[in-house]
């Protein structure tokens, strides 16, 4: 069992019948009253988000979801296929159980496929990988100390801001976590 005073970003639990995951949450001390939660949640078996509040005193049963690493090897139309590090099997997952959690990841890369009970429900990149930026504008000489960014499409296909230095052909440091640029690679 958690409480909700122990919350934190990326906890699961259990929840009329359903699984939730933290997405964000808000310990909260008005001036009058008693504290609360207020969490941002998703369902990780459908994906849909809602916002719930909670008592810090709310007990939840803890959901224990297993995460196996995997090696992502290739899309194919509307299927993404992983393999497995141990037995070497591969696994299909479609566009739906993913998500947008492949936008930073690319062939041959190791994540965390997640599932509950069995069902595999989403993936989970490393906190931090290097890409090479695909396109963005030229940067121009004496531009580096103002902290202006500009747009610059990834190997991947992502598309993050990055600082005004970096050029077309250079690796970088992203966090996948928050989709932004960290450092040069």
């Amino acid at each position: 069992m958690i409480s909700a005073g122990d919350f934190r970003n990326g906890i699961t639990f259990e929840m009329e019948g359903n699984v939730f995951q933290i997405v964000e949450f808000q310990h909260v001390k008005p001036g009058k009253g008693a504290a609360f939660v207020r969490t941002k949640l998703k369902n990780v078996i459908n994906g849909g988000v809602v916002e719930k509040t909670f008592r810090p005193t709310d007990k939840m049963p803890k959901a224990h979801i297993e995460r196996k690493d995997m090696e992502y090897l290739y899309a194919d139309g509307e299927l993404f296929y992983f393999m497995d590090q141990e037995t070497y099997e591969q696994m299909p997952l479609n566009a739906d159980q993913l998500g947008d959690a492949l936008r930073f990841v690319k062939e041959n890369m190791l994540v965390k496929v997640l599932s509950y009970k069995g069902n595999v429900f989403g993936v989970e990149p490393p906190n931090f990988v290097e890409l090479q930026v695909a396109e963005t504008e030229p940067g121009v000489k004496g531009d580096t100390a103002t902290g202006a960014t500009k747009p610059a499409v990834l190997e991947t296909g992502a598309q993050i801001n990055v600082p005004l230095f970096i050029d077309q052909g250079d690796m970088i440091r992203v966090d996948t976590r928050t989709g932004e640029y960290m450092e040069r690679a």
